[in-house]
């Protein structure tokens, strides 16, 4: 009896060690895979131009990498604006890359909602599965089941509080309430949600509770800007670190830092192995290796799904990983700061125009504008609070950061409606221009009334 006994202890041990180690997973990894359902993802580049080409160019690169993991075209949501492939500025066209010697990534990509059906009511009605609320587009939505994961991705302009789209912007308190009815729904068991853009931390930062289910990265803290990478062709006062993008492209930049880092991570990992807190790791390694041209990648949500391995979300390669490490994709050419790649552009063009002729008259001009334009900005916002709050305190006002953990404001109506007062007498925020937004949060909480934000508006500005 006491043999039989022990050698069923020895085979019950033996058969564990065989599932725990079932093609190099753990029980808890095997036994997810097993229970996962459909594997769901949404995919956003909010914006729109030429100069802007590296946010579609980053949506077209997650589409191919999320296909080739197994994930079918009817669970992929595609927005983008689709203005950058057959643009006539585009030196291939059709064609679009994300690195130097990236291979096309435009091929094939849904174009589920393009052109101005690439908007916030959109994304939220896709979120929910409301489609009935949906303008134009596909009418593809995020018909997700209780055992489904989704991935959605989100690659634009931000600033504080905000995200853009090519016409509106998302602020934080509404995306967080569409995740929070997503959740209540029930048709989810687990979502990750990767976003690139400027102040990308304020999206989440004080806002996104535990107990959802979710799980967050973003390019950057509350407080500073992402960056764009595979930037300009490079000189010897500036040269490129690896590769430079084809000179074909000067003025643009091919992806972004934070961006290319996951899916250059994703592209040569074993998904299967990896799990997102390992993924976390490596992007934030990369995208802070030089803080002069690169952010603090954060994570917010619920930290218990890091553990969970790359391939329940991004599904399997179907090419043979070779575990190239992270440190052999160095940042290639030149990184430029997000709300710079307008500038970058003209300037770009500007120097590598002939003198005297219409590009570069053009350039010229531009960049006149642009800058002026930036000035004009800086000086309204300037000028309001010094209004508000007075000349010696008027700049530490609207330029106060709270705290980690604390939202970017506390009365997210207010906001709205202060932005509305400020673009109706001072023109609309740009994607520089809305860096701007951390002023107008901060006279919110600083209990200032929309009679004195009005009339401070209209001194600064001018009348409607």
């Amino acid at each position: 009896m006491i043999f039989k006994y022990n050698l069923c202890v020895a085979l019950v041990v033996v058969l564990s060690i065989c599932v725990f180690n079932i093609e190099g997973r753990s029980v808890s990894k095997f036994l997810t895979e097993e229970t996962v359902g459909i594997k769901w993802a949404v995919l956003v580049a909010g914006s729109n131009g030429w100069w802007n080409y590296r946010h579609q160019a980053d949506v077209c690169h997650a589409y191919q990498l999320l296909k080739k993991g197994g994930l079918k075209d009817e669970n992929i949501i595609v927005f983008m604006y689709d203005d950058i492939a057959n643009n006539t500025m585009n030196p291939r066209p059709g064609v679009i890359i994300n690195n130097p010697h990236g291979q096309d990534v435009y091929k094939a990509v849904p174009k589920d909602y393009v052109g101005d059906d690439v908007n916030a009511e959109n994304f939220f009605n896709v979120i929910l599965a409301n489609k009935s609320g949906i303008t134009g587009g596909s009418g593809k939505v995020l018909n997700s089941a209780p055992n489904d994961h989704i991935f959605i991705y989100y690659v634009d302009h931000g600033g504080p509080g905000i995200v853009s789209m090519p016409t509106g912007v998302v602020y934080a308190n509404d995306l967080i309430d569409v995740l929070k009815k997503k959740h209540g729904s029930g048709t989810y068991s687990k979502l990750v949600f990767y976003l690139e853009a400027c102040e990308s931390g304020s999206m989440f930062d004080g806002l996104l509770p535990e107990g959802l289910d979710i799980y967050v990265t973003t390019a950057s803290n509350p407080n500073e800007s992402s960056w764009g990478t595979y930037c300009g062709v490079g000189d010897a006062r500036d040269p490129c670190l690896v590769a430079c993008p084809p000179p074909e492209f000067k003025g643009v930049c091919l992806g972004d830092l934070y961006s290319v880092a996951w899916m250059e991570d994703s592209d040569v990992q074993d998904r299967q192995t990896e799990t997102l807190d390992d993924q976390y790791d490596r992007i934030a390694n990369r995208t802070a290796a030089n803080l002069t041209y690169g952010s603090h990648v954060m994570q917010y949500g619920d930290m218990v799904l890091s553990v969970d391995a790359l391939f329940q979300y991004m599904g399997v390669a179907s090419i043979n990983h070779s575990h190239v490490s992270m440190n052999s994709y160095k940042s290639s050419s030149q990184n430029v700061e997000q709300r710079e790649t307008e500038l970058f552009y003209w300037q770009s063009k500007y120097d590598n125009a002939p003198e005297g002729s219409d590009d570069y008259f053009e350039a010229r001009a531009k960049l006149i504008k642009v800058v002026a334009h930036r000035s004009q900005v800086d000086n309204n916002v300037k000028h309001i609070g010094d209004l508000l709050f007075g000349v010696k305190y008027g700049n530490e006002a609207l330029q106060n950061v709270r705290s980690s953990g604390q939202p970017l404001v506390d009365n997210w109506d207010c906001l709205k409606s202060y932005v509305e007062i400020f673009e109706a007498h001072c023109g609309k925020l740009s994607s520089y221009g809305k860096k701007h937004i951390r002023g107008i949060a901060n006279i919110c909480n600083a209990g200032i009334e929309s009679e004195q934000m009005t009339a401070a508006t209209v001194q600064a500005c001018g009348p409607l």
